[in-house]
């Protein structure tokens, strides 16, 4: 089962989701989880999922910014 709240997903790093996100997919594949367990595991997958590509579009974003100030 997920170890924190979705609404606590927002404060983990992008390491912490990304390793969460990976022991939540494992879970799923095992298919042992009852329906409702399964749902909270691939909403939280969901929440994990989109926070690890916040962190990673801010991470382009600053190496954007970077580039182009080095250009000028």
């Amino acid at each position: 089962m997920p170890t924190t709240p979705a609404s606590d997903v927002q404060t983990l790093s992008y390491e912490e989701a990304r390793d969460e996100l990976i022991r939540v997919v494992g879970e799923l594949e095992q298919g042992s989880s009852t329906l409702e367990q399964s749902l909270a595991l691939w909403e939280r997958g969901e929440a994990l999922a989109t926070r690890c590509e916040e962190w990673l579009l801010g991470a382009r974003e600053r190496l954007d910014a970077a580039r182009k100030s080095a250009g000028e």
